[in-house]
């Protein structure tokens, strides 16, 4: 665990590092799902060697709300689908390790682009379907904004999952309680998802410690203990944004915003480099 906890700090200083490298970028969201990221990538999904479209014979993730992108980065680069240096390339022109994720630079790692909000339910479904006609036992998961959940797309998905059984599926969403404009509850209330998604005819369990790698571990095993049981699973992660960094915690303000020279080094100060700096 000490050394998932090293990546986590290493890994907020990457996005930190990158967003304000280009004056460029969504650190809050990053920061707030860092620990979900390594949780995920480190002890969660069965992955195999090496990287290819296809998916076969592995789970697989699809990162809906693309503009939390450094974090995706950074985890992928640690994890060695390419190297680490090339973080140094984000948002540059001709990078491969674009502002919101893409798929014609061939990134190993990233299976669809995202960032247009509220379709990476639908892309997680077909790939969940194709694994179940291909007789692939893996499972597929999705990461989710909360104020992306006011995009109507999702909700025809989440109806359809439910309909077709694809309970070879956990959905995450990232409930900060944040976007880009204000709070999700001051741009448009969503009420109660624990009972929506349940209505919709979904298997839902919370993780109330979203900032924790040992809740995120111990709800995210069991979310996989109850895939194929006819339901589709989504997991509601109670993360806050800007997680890590104390002037960024807790408001919308650092959603899409990068840190100045000053305020970097005194985030940097709070993430002390533990596993090496890109």
């Amino acid at each position: 665990m000490q050394e998932l906890q090293d990546l986590v700090v290493q890994t907020r200083r990457d996005i930190l590092r990158m967003v304000h490298k280009v004056n460029s970028g969504h650190p809050g969201g990053s920061l707030g799902c860092t620990e979900f990221f390594i949780a995920l990538y480190h002890k969660i999904m069965n992955l195999k060697d090496g990287f290819d479209m296809d998916g076969k014979d592995e789970d697989l993730f699809f990162l809906s709300n693309g503009h939390i992108s450094p974090i995706f980065y950074s985890t992928l680069a640690r994890k060695g689908y390419f190297p680490v240096e090339e973080m140094n390339t984000f948002r540059l022109i001709d990078s491969r390790l674009q502002g919101h994720p893409t798929t014609h630079e061939g990134l190993p790692g990233v299976r669809t682009s995202s960032g247009s909000l509220g379709q990476g339910m639908s892309v997680a479904i077909g790939a969940a379907l194709a694994k179940k006609l291909n007789n692939d036992p893996h499972l597929i998961y999705s990461l989710h904004g909360d104020g992306e959940l006011q995009e109507g797309q999702n909700w025809e998905a989440i109806m359809y999952a439910a309909g077709y059984k694809v309970d070879n599926l956990i959905s995450t969403i990232d409930l900060n309680g944040q976007q880009i404009d204000g709070s999700t509850d001051t741009v448009l209330p969503m009420g109660d998802l624990k009972a929506k998604f349940e209505a919709f005819g979904w298997d839902v369990l919370e993780i109330k410690a979203g900032n924790d790698l040992d809740a995120i571990i111990k709800g995210m095993t069991e979310a996989k203990s109850r895939t194929g049981k006819g339901k589709p699973v989504c997991v509601l992660l109670h993360t806050v944004m800007g997680h890590g960094v104390d002037f960024m915690m807790y408001t919308h303000a650092w959603h899409g915003k990068a840190p100045n020279d000053e305020q970097l080094a005194v985030a940097l100060e709070q993430n002390p480099e533990t596993l090496g700096d890109y």
